[in-house]
């Protein structure tokens, strides 16, 4: 496996009483590299993670890690029983046996300080979501496993969550493979885009992606007309509240 690459998922097929779920997938994610799996649902987005991180066996294929490779997975869902209490600061302490200096530091990161003390079964569905990603990022991954990351999150909170992942991504220099079906906020926010439907339909740049007839048979030309107003370059931001931010002019 080439030196820059974290993880090398080869030739996965999956298939679970004789239904196929996935087939003949191959995958790489390289340091610094944002990974985007995009498909309708049933598509297997969720099936081909778990396989790469060793949580679900492959009718075939082969998955490669790098040797030591640090992870931090952020699951698709998360149960919370409202009768059993548990505040952010437990839910991080339990979850890699942190110290408060480690947790004020990563909730700090993901914008998510004044939640400390708050239960989660009271968090807003952004709130949560920061939270979730605060737990991942903690381990201080070489490689963040994102399964869904915006969901149950407004259009503007989703916005902010992907580019609160790409300066992730720059800071910890680490890889991301974010599932998303989020097509027309997501483009902008990665490097690869593979487009799965249980097999590989297309991949590449999100641009080419987004042309390739692949694409607009699975997703539609509304969907890619969409996609293309968010492609652009802003000359402004979100704050977490969703009101605009104007670049500073240098």
């Amino acid at each position: 496996m080439d030196e820059n690459f974290l993880i090398n998922a080869s030739n996965i097929s999956l298939e679970i009483e004789q239904r196929q779920i996935l087939n003949n997938i191959s995958l790489q994610v390289a340091k610094e590299q944002i990974v985007t799996l995009i498909g309708p649902n049933g598509a297997g987005k969720t099936s081909l993670v778990k396989i790469v991180l060793g949580l679900v066996k492959p009718s075939s294929g082969t998955v490669t890690l790098r040797k030591g490779l640090r992870v931090g997975y952020m699951p698709q869902r998360l149960h919370i029983d409202p009768s059993m209490p548990v505040s952010v600061d437990r839910f991080l302490k339990l979850a890699v046996n942190a110290n408060r200096s480690e947790i004020n530091s990563v909730l700090k990161e993901v914008g998510a300080s004044a939640l400390l003390n708050s239960q989660l079964h009271s968090l807003s569905g952004g709130e949560l979501q920061r939270v979730l990603l605060a737990r991942a990022l903690i381990q201080a991954p070489q490689l963040l496993v994102l399964d869904e990351p915006v969901q149950g999150v407004d259009v503007n909170g989703q916005a902010e969550l992907y580019r609160l992942i790409e300066n992730i991504r720059t800071r910890h220099k680490c890889g991301i493979l974010l599932v998303s079906h989020d097509l027309h906020l997501v483009m902008s926010a990665t490097d690869e885009v593979i487009c799965l439907n249980q097999h590989v339909c297309c991949h590449g740049h999100p641009e080419q992606v987004s042309n390739d007839p692949a694409y607009l048979e699975l997703f539609g030309k509304k969907d890619a007309e969409t996609l293309a107003v968010y492609t652009h370059h802003h000359n402004h931001s979100h704050d977490l509240g969703g009101d605009i931010v104007e670049k500073s002019q240098k």
